[in-house]
């Protein structure tokens, strides 16, 4: 803007047959500088504006020593202004690199592949500008197979995201230690435990889904802990799978010998697709929630079923249901595709003692 109004005055006052006083237009150009420039490039626009009200060839009717006097302070204190404001730009983009860097830390991208399972994740946060809000995701493997983990901690945005640390810090953890997939989901419900005791002025709980596939990625085991269940994309129909609902975490789980996970079959063309309630809560203008079962098969007949890009479609649809173009609440998702990695060729011409594959339900 800047430089237009510059321009304009000058083109205005030479094609004018007569002086114009317009002059005072040219004061407002140091400040308007402080909004897009550095100190240098104010200061240059400063002294332009300057020569033009003094030039005789404008004829900007011959400005006194005060109006001149106005202009040069104003100059000179827009400099200092915009000095002033790169310095804290400078340190603003700072602090934002080290607030990203810190919360991918805490949410780091999933690998494309982990193990035998292909995974894809999409993550948007509520709070603008932000990273990391109440969800939370990871996939690793361990001694014990690959094991998922997707859920949603209680409120919102930077407020929670000291809880989905302590979660994703102990999950890593179970991954390693833990034999089975009840003692993992017991370790995230212990860990919220003793930081709600800690914390005497807030209840720390979170809902979750855990998965476990075995070291060939034949089949799963689930553990859905007051979260919605994960879908099974087969045969081009959506299901919900999973057992009985555990309670949340952090309000203190069963004993697992009297509530187990559920184990389902895969085939190498399944797809587990994960989601939190930032997905399956979607409302359209009429309140009606978003039909993710039965939107889910139609996605993935018309733009493919490879996870990278069904979770992208997924969260563009939900948009145009919704009719919005951002996120009201955290929106994560999660799609796992089976496929263990081929068998290396054996040294005879047919098959050995015991080589054959388990049959699949």
């Amino acid at each position: 803007m800047p430089p237009a109004l510059i321009l304009a005055v000058m083109i205005a006052t030479l094609l004018s047959p007569d002086p114009l006083d317009i002059g005072f237009l040219l004061g407002a150009i140091p400040p308007l500088a402080v909004l897009s420039y550095g100190p240098v490039s104010t200061a240059l626009l400063g002294v332009l504006a300057i020569g033009v009200l003094v030039v005789p060839a404008f004829r900007l009717n011959h400005p006194g020593n005060t109006d001149l006097l106005t202009i040069c302070f104003v100059a000179v204190l827009s400099i200092f202004v915009a000095f002033v404001r790169s310095r804290r730009d400078a340190q603003l983009d700072l602090e934002r690199t080290v607030a990203e860097a810190a919360q991918r830390a805490v949410v780091p991208p999933v690998p494309e592949r982990v193990g035998p399972v292909r995974c894809a994740a999409l993550y948007r946060a509520a709070q603008r500008g932000t990273l990391v809000g109440g969800d939370f995701f990871d996939v690793r493997d361990g001694p014990y197979g690959v094991r998922a983990v997707l859920g949603d901690v209680r409120g919102h945005g930077l407020m929670a995201v000291g809880t989905v640390a302590l979660l994703l810090g102990a999950f890593r953890e179970a991954v390693l230690d833990q034999p089975d997939l009840e003692s993992v989901g017991a370790r995230l419900d212990r860990r919220l435990l003793l930081g709600s005791a800690q914390d005497r002025h807030d209840e720390l709980f979170a809902t979750a889904v855990l998965l476990e596939f075995t070291p060939d990625a034949a089949a799963v085991r689930i553990m859905t802990c007051g979260h919605p269940p994960p879908l099974l994309l087969r045969d081009g129909t959506a299901t919900e799978i999973g057992s009985a609902p555990w309670p949340p975490l952090g309000l203190g789980l069963p004993d697992p010998g009297t509530h187990e996970a559920l184990t389902v079959r895969l085939r190498p063309d399944d797809r587990l697709v994960l989601a939190s309630d930032g997905v399956w809560e979607a409302r359209d203008a009429d309140g009606a929630f978003y039909p993710l079962p039965e939107r889910l098969p139609v996605l993935a007949a018309e733009h493919g079923e490879e996870p990278d890009s069904l979770a992208g479609r997924i969260w563009d649809d939900v948009l145009r249901f919704c009719g919005t173009t951002f996120a009201r609440d955290d929106v994560t998702m999660l799609v796992l595709a089976p496929e263990p990695p081929t068998p290396a060729p054996g040294p005879g011409p047919g098959p050995g003692p015991g080589s054959g594959s388990a049959r699949v339900v």
